[in-house]
């Protein structure tokens, strides 16, 4: 029975008497719901009897939270406190409430647990807080700040994400800072080198934490290859019977958003649910504001039983959603793999329609990690003795298994005339798969459930923004160079990644955020002299040496996620690249000093902090639609969006006063970019082309787009910033186009017939949001902090004001609850993380 009247105690200083670890391991046991699993034992025990910690591989779906919920009831009974960590806002939600319900389920305070994300607070100061992984970071290199002598224990939920290219190495980071009197408890999927990990953990950091693995499911899955049924047959198939014959609620996985749509609409007309759950969906739907955007569509489409949850509908909508599974009242719910690693909709069965995810002529096999965290979705411990995993074959498959019955069930040594002419016929109309179409296979099904997990190791570079903060603390280098020194790589990729080091100190030297001692050296050519080797110092504003580099990959600047591209990069000569610039090899440089610019590069989280200072020092002379266009430029959009939302052309939007007085004659000049791309019809001449406003391109062969500002900005930068790689912009206009419908979310995306993309779209304008809350800390260096701050205010008020109607509660979560009083150091978006 949990205590919380105890008496002060000197000895800890908690206010709770010493409890020794035996007897918190006993009371636990004792307050289980249900005898443990063997995995759940062996992973209990060992976090009550290690002093370090615990990591936990076993696959989805086996009980990892009732482990986890240790670590909470440790902090809770000891008067301590905890860090629950999570990967993705999504999850902090959902533990947030089972963590709570466990606490009161135990004789604690629903008030004991908190939530802090990056912008949403609940009982900030509870004794146990989930997070997402960012917070605990920014708390760790805030030590002055956030005191971490009562913090008992750390839980990391969903560990495999340190394997993540972007944001795992908030993780590694995390792990490393973690005082050692801190518990680790490290629960994941699977792991291929849980052996290798946990030694690497020692050597690096000396954390011992003692594996325990599993390989059963506490509900075991039954796999099944469905070859000779298309969707909406199979569908209600399974739905049919009672409680215990059906295999529904079911989740049925697609690999793009558009597909959800079309798969739900493929059910029309099904018997997939009974009247009783049929009424009950009908009195909820029928009270439920469901009249705009996408509403109505989804609504008919709920009243058969099916849900649909993905990015592009709104959250209000995918709460219903979420609701409505839960209460058994849908069938199936139609969903993006994201719902994999996120919110937890118990389902009986799991469904894929297709095994192949990307673009239709370059679909490959969704990758084992995936899949096996969607395997694991299926069967309900509280409900199901097993879990069903269903993989469909293509429709073209399965009208040629249906064609084969047919067509063997006839003898081929049969006399009987009928039946010889229907052979013949049925031969003559024997189904074939189509050209340029992607099919995937029984045989592939089987490899994804058998192949090996992946293994863990240190994925990306240290972020931009973190070393600018490291070095805003402490101006020594070798600490920082130590830190990349026990990254999990390689020795290779280790000595790759200490001149991944040198280049971005380099980068922040030349741009004259940091002052070195001893200053870079530059590497020497094959005809360069000795004494040529000293570098010259360089004013604070003044930008670095062209290398070159761009010039080599201009033709792909236009799409930097191309083959060409990316091929350039890559493959490029190493040290044909450092000959034209500094020397990285050996540079070991003592001090990095920051500048008075330094501290700007901090404020940023969203992009790229280098591209967005120098992003913010061109807006000032910008007219508000160059400044809006080139905002949410940054701001990723999906390419299925982007499509629907370019930029008007130049003849309903002319060039602006940046384009036109800054950046067109500066890509002149510089030969960054061609008089066509800046909008020059043909015969036009390059004075034309600077002094006025430029229609539409239109050629036949080739045909050349003229640049949008977004991508002028980036030109510039690139050239001046050429060893900062994976910047990229979105060329789309949507706040400006929803400024243009008078802030009316709803007649904008009904207008533009974007219903099915609106999450998407006021995701965006609430990035956009606080985004521009970002952009205010760097005023640009021609303009007053005022007149800088006093526009973004007004357009975050507009947009702030067109999101609330359409979703308050969403709108209210993200932007009124207060962000940390130091922002997370490495944000959840994809480019930030460089």
């Amino acid at each position: 029975m949990a205590m919380n009247d105890s008496t002060p105690n000197e000895a800890n200083g908690t206010g709770v008497e010493p409890i020794d670890r035996d007897t918190l391991a006993t009371e636990y046991f004792s307050l289980l719901p249900y005898e443990p699993y063997p995995v759940q034992e062996e992973a209990l025990l060992a976090y009550f009897t290690n002093d370090q910690g615990v990591l936990v591989c076993a696959p989805t779906g086996t009980g990892k939270t009732l482990i986890a919920e240790a670590a909470v009831y440790e902090a809770l009974r000891t008067g301590r406190q905890m860090y629950y960590t999570t990967p993705l806002i999504a999850l902090t939600d959902q533990k947030l409430d089972e963590l709570r319900e466990s606490a009161v389920r135990w004789g604690f305070s629903a008030d004991q647990v908190g939530l802090v994300t990056g912008n949403r607070r609940v009982n900030a100061d509870a004794p146990v807080l989930v997070v997402v992984a960012e917070i605990l970071l920014n708390r760790l290199l805030n030590h002055e700040t956030f005191d971490f002598s009562k913090v008992t224990s750390v839980v990391m939920d969903e560990f495999h994400s340190f394997n993540d290219p972007e944001r795992g190495i908030v993780w590694e980071l995390t792990l490393g800072l973690l005082p050692k009197h801190v518990r680790t408890l490290l629960l994941s999927a699977t792991v291929g080198n849980a052996v290798d990990f946990t030694s690497w953990l020692y050597r690096s950091h000396q954390r011992r934490l003692q594996l325990v693995r599993g390989d059963q499911r506490k509900v075991p899955l039954q796999y099944e290859w469905v070859s000779d049924e298309i969707i909406n047959d199979f569908a209600e198939k399974i739905a049919a019977g009672d409680e215990t014959q059906r295999r529904t609620p079911a989740l049925m996985f697609c690999f793009s958003r558009s597909q959800c749509w079309t798969t739900a609409e493929m059910l029309k007309g099904k018997k997939l649910i009974d009247k009783e759950r049929q009424a009950q969906l009908s009195d909820y739907l029928d009270a439920a504001d469901m009249s705009t955007g996408a509403g109505p569509k989804l609504k008919q489409i709920l009243m058969r039983g099916v849900g649909v949850h993905h990015a592009g509908v709104l959250p209000k909508y995918r709460r219903m959603v979420e609701e409505l599974f839960q209460r058994k009242l849908l069938a199936f719910c139609v969903c993006t793999e994201t719902l994999a690693a996120g919110i937890n909709l118990p389902a009986r069965s799991v469904i894929l329609p297709s095994l192949l995810k990307g673009p239709r002529d370059k679909k490959k096999l969704v990758d084992t990690a995936s899949a096996q965290q969607i395997f694991g979705r299926a069967g309900r411990p509280q409900y199901d003795d097993r879990g069903f995993v269903y993989a469909l074959a293509h429709e073209d498959d399965v009208k040629i298994h249906r064609w084969r019955e047919k067509y063997d069930s006839i003898p081929e040594d049969t006399k009987d005339p009928g039946l010889m002419k229907a052979k013949k016929q049925l031969k003559k109309k024997m189904p074939k798969r189509r050209a340029g179409e992607s099919y995937w296979t029984d045989q592939q099904f089987t490899q994804l459930q058998e192949a090996d997990a992946a293994d863990l190791s240190s994925r990306g570079q240290l972020p931009w923004r973190l070393l600018a903060y490291l070095l805003g603390r402490d101006a020594a280098v070798q600490p920082i160079r130590d830190l990349v020194g026990r990254r999990l790589l390689t020795p290779k990729k280790i000595e790759e990644a200490q001149r991944d080091l040198n280049r971005m100190l380099i980068t922040l030297w030349s741009a004259g955020f940091i002052e070195l001692d001893p200053k870079p050296v530059l590497a020497r050519g094959p005809s360069q002299p000795a004494n040529s080797n000293a570098a010259q110092p360089k004013k604070p504003y003044d930008p670095p040496a062209t290398t070159g580099l761009f010039g080599e990959i201009l033709d792909q600047m236009r799409d930097p996620n191309s083959d060409d591209a990316k091929s350039t990069e890559e493959n490029a000569d190493p040290a044909l690249i450092e000959s034209r610039g500094y020397e990285v090899d050996d540079y070991r440089p003592v001090t990095a000093a920051p500048t008075e610019r330094l501290d700007r590069l901090v404020h940023l989280r969203s992009i790229n902090p280098l591209f967005g200072v120098y992003l913010a020092d061109q807006l000032a002379i910008a007219d508000p639609n160059e400044r809006i266009a080139a905002l949410e430029s940054v701001l990723e959009v999906p390419g299925t969006v982007a499509r629907h939302t370019r930029m008007p052309s130049l003849d309903d939007m002319p060039a602006g006063t940046l384009a036109t007085t800054r950046l067109d004659p500066q890509l002149l000049t510089m030969g960054l970019a061609t008089p066509e791309e800046l909008g020059a019809k043909s015969g036009d001449d390059d004075e034309d082309v600077v002094n006025r406003g430029f229609g539409r391109v239109m050629f036949d062969e080739p045909r050349v787009w003229p640049l949008t500002i977004g991508e002028k900005i980036l030109r510039l930068f690139q050239n001046e910033y050429p060893r900062v790689h994976n910047v990229k912009v979105v060329p789309v206009w949507i706040v400006g186009d929803l400024l243009n419908y008078g802030g009316d979310f709803n007649k904008y995306v009904t207008t533009k017939k974007l219903q099915k993309e609106e999450g998407i779209l006021l995701r965006h304008c609430l990035r956009m949001i606080l985004f521009l809350d970002e952009m205010a800390n760097v005023p640009p260096l021609e303009t007053t902090v005022e007149t800088w701050e006093d526009w973004l205010d007004d357009l975050a008020d507009t947009l702030s004001e067109s999101c609330r109607k359409v979703d308050p509660q969403t709108t209210d979560e993200i932007l009124s609850k207060g962000l940390e009083p130091v922002d997370e150091l490495i944000a959840a978006g994809r480019r930030c993380s460089r």
